[in-house]
């Protein structure tokens, strides 16, 4: 898959496709279901099936801290399109200036002109330009004035609702991971590189590889049963600790995860770890001999968790 970043990367090459636009944030079944319809189409029209997306996604610009928390960073997503068959990916770099761009200019010079759109698939509540002054209607006329179809994202459903990364993010904030997995397609994982922490994990007889959380809300928080893995590696069972550590006084969000039976130094890897089950959330203790005693419990009951899903 080849990885557009910014849209001034955009050559006159990259001109004619098929082309879907959103946050995509997850990759979940639903996007899969629209992916899956965009491929089919591409090869029919034999052009390239692309996707537009967003970074920072536009509510984290417009909110702040206020916006919903994100599923998956820029490099967890642009892998899940790749498996997914997408062709191109077109990260456009969302601020102040793109944000004012008119919702006229947005299709006449970006879609028809650099893009060369052929054929749209789109939400129906898709909005865009400068104050949301663009949505599917007017992407439904610019299509028959420039010849592109628009067509609307058919809704996926599971259980009889539709699926939405609202609906994973609420999942994921009660702990649920089965249901978490059912709607995603896949495991929940976090990605990040190993850096050096406080060391306090060692000193309590638990070391850990300490992940920071580059993203501005997180959408878990607690203790997990987890499985960790790199590039090339086997997989290790651990317990894991996501959030700020109040016993400690931790000001920053954080990925914590204690392997099982694994010697050896993880600094400066990148690793992927699967929350597997939620144990219990996050809470103060009155000593590090309490947190010590409490960290002991939580790591027998990943071992058991993790040995009956195995089993």
């Amino acid at each position: 898959m080849e990885l557009i970043r910014g849209i001034h990367n955009i050559l006159p090459a990259h001109r004619g496709c098929v082309l879907t636009i959103g946050n995509f944030d997850g990759v979940h079944r639903g996007h899969a279901e629209v992916i899956a319809n965009l491929v089919k189409k591409a090869r029919h029209f034999g052009l390239p099936a692309t996707l537009m997306t967003f970074e920072p996604q536009p509510q984290e610009l417009f909110r702040g801290q206020d916006a919903p928390a994100r599923l998956s960073l820029l490099r967890d997503k642009v892998k899940l399109l790749a498996e997914l068959g997408i062709d191109r990916l077109v990260c456009v770099n969302f601020n102040q200036k793109f944000a004012q761009m008119p919702a006229k200019e947005f299709v006449e010079e970006l879609l028809v002109r650099k893009l060369g759109v052929k054929y749209l698939v789109v939400g129906d509540d898709f909005c865009f330009g400068r104050a949301r002054q663009g949505n599917f209607e007017l992407l439904r006329s610019a299509g028959e004035q420039h010849g592109f179809a628009v067509v609307s994202t058919q809704s996926f459903l599971v259980c009889d609702h539709r699926v939405s990364s609202t609906m994973v993010r609420d999942a994921l904030a009660k702990g649920n991971l089965e249901q978490a997995r059912r709607l995603l397609g896949h495991p929940y994982t976090l990605s990040g590189k190993v850096a050096h922490g406080k060391k306090l994990g060692r000193t309590l007889g638990f070391p850990t590889a300490n992940i920071a959380m580059k993203r501005k809300v997180v959408p878990v928080r607690g203790v997990f049963a987890v499985r960790l893995w790199w590039d090339g590696s086997e997989q290790y069972d651990g317990v894991a600790n996501v959030g700020f550590r109040p016993t400690v006084q931790g000001q920053n969000c954080q990925l914590e995860v204690h392997l099982f039976d694994f010697e050896g130094d993880l600094y400066g890897r990148k690793v992927e770890v699967e929350l597997v089950a939620k144990i219990r959330d996050e809470k103060p203790f009155e000593s590090l001999e309490a947190l010590k005693k409490q960290i002991m419990n939580d790591a027998d009951e990943a071992r058991a968790l993790l040995s009956n899903e195995a089993g």
